[in-house]
């Protein structure tokens, strides 16, 4: 019997949250948005990223319940609450006690619902103008929207690449346009 429970099992394959989590993770990180794009490398920043990218992938998985099953809300759920994790893990990390973790989750909370409901807005309608003005707001701290123009060129760039691509692709890789000014 103890044989049995201390074999070796086979890793089951990541949760769908976890492996769209980290295409987000990996693609925010990417240098050429701070080299290229002017984005400052501070924390808040970065959160801005994490929630643009995690935004757009949201927004492509649960485009495909269009016409059928509910696959692609259960792949942007499973990557919402993968990410919601990580943003409680980053605040533990940073010393965050548990006498405080619900109010600053709660502040985190509603800054991620802020966020995503003024980017999915543009980002669905194609509307660079609107896009570059909630970016110059939110990840550059400024009032120019220009400033954030090729930001969102480039999220709506995002969009449409993630959206040519097959759903299981999507789930598996997803294949991010190139990061340009």
């Amino acid at each position: 019997m103890l044989t049995a429970l201390l074999r070796k099992r086979p890793k089951s394959p990541p949760p769908v949250g976890e492996a769209l989590y980290a295409a987000v993770a990996e693609q925010a990180r990417q240098i050429a948005f701070y080299t290229d794009l002017g984005v400052e490398d501070r924390i808040d920043a970065r959160f801005e990223l994490y929630t643009l990218h995690a935004l757009l992938l949201i927004l492509r998985v649960r485009d495909e319940d269009r016409d059928g099953p509910a696959e692609g809300a259960a792949a942007a759920q499973s990557l919402f609450d993968v990410y919601v994790s990580a943003l409680d893990n980053v605040l533990r990390e940073l010393g965050v006690g548990d006498v405080s973790m619900a109010k600053k989750m709660r502040k985190l909370g509603e800054a991620l619902y802020g966020r995503m409901t003024a980017y999915e807005g543009p980002l669905r309608a194609g509307d660079t103008a609107a896009l570059a003005t909630n970016l110059a707001r939110n990840v550059y701290v400024s009032d120019e929207p220009e400033r954030a123009e090729p930001l969102a060129r480039y999220a709506l760039a995002a969009r449409e690449a993630l959206s040519r691509q097959g759903f299981a692709d999507v789930l598996a890789a997803p294949v991010w346009p190139e990061i340009a000014a």
